[in-house]
């Protein structure tokens, strides 16, 4: 019997998620680039660090959106991406959140660790948690320990549950915590 995961559906009918160790990334600010989890070397628009976290904005490459801008935020263990087809006409942003780990490495140098699990909000919509197959997969194979995916998990149905609470915004969330994030 082989240790490789299946490609049989679940019962579910969804196929199986080979596991992966953490994607690590790094976003440096002194030459405004970012490095992806393969080591490819992106260029970076523009960026800066606050007491909050770390602000970048990219063209995208190969996708039909045109602008890529994320934060990083320490404090919350998240990483929040709006992706804009034309900027500053977006009045409506899909947020897009990465769980993880974001520390500062180096004087403008930040590394991010993923957690495998991500949110998915569009104010006024119930937020919604993807990744679960991926984060499972990586603990039955030993990249993360039943400690880490519980507090991995806690962290996201905590977000989850903190977003739903606040009229299902995230912005409104964040301004609970004394947080204003900028946009293009």
């Amino acid at each position: 019997m082989s240790d490789k995961p299946s490609s049989r559906p679940h019962p579910a009918g969804q196929a199986r998620t080979a596991a992966h160790r953490p994607r690590t990334e790094y976003v440096d600010l002194a030459d405004l680039t970012g490095t992806d989890a393969r080591g490819f070397v992106h260029s970076v628009a523009s960026g800066h660090a606050t007491d909050r976290g770390v602000y970048v904005a990219h063209r995208a490459e190969h996708s039909p959106y045109r602008y890529t801008e994320s934060w990083l935020l320490p404090e919350l263990s998240l990483r929040a991406t709006v992706q804009h087809v034309d900027v500053g006409h977006d009045r409506d942003p899909i947020y897009h959140l990465d769980l993880g780990e974001f520390t500062k490495v180096a004087p403008k140098r930040w590394k991010a660790v993923l957690h495998y699990l991500d949110i998915t909000v569009h104010n006024g919509q119930p937020p919604v948690l993807g990744g679960v197959d991926d984060l499972l997969a990586a603990h039955v194979a030993g990249y993360v320990d039943t400690g880490q995916a519980q507090r991995i998990f806690e962290l996201a149905t905590g977000t989850v549950a903190a977003i739903a609470a606040h009229e299902q915004s995230f912005d409104r969330w964040l301004a609970g915590r004394g947080i204003t994030l900028t946009w293009l």
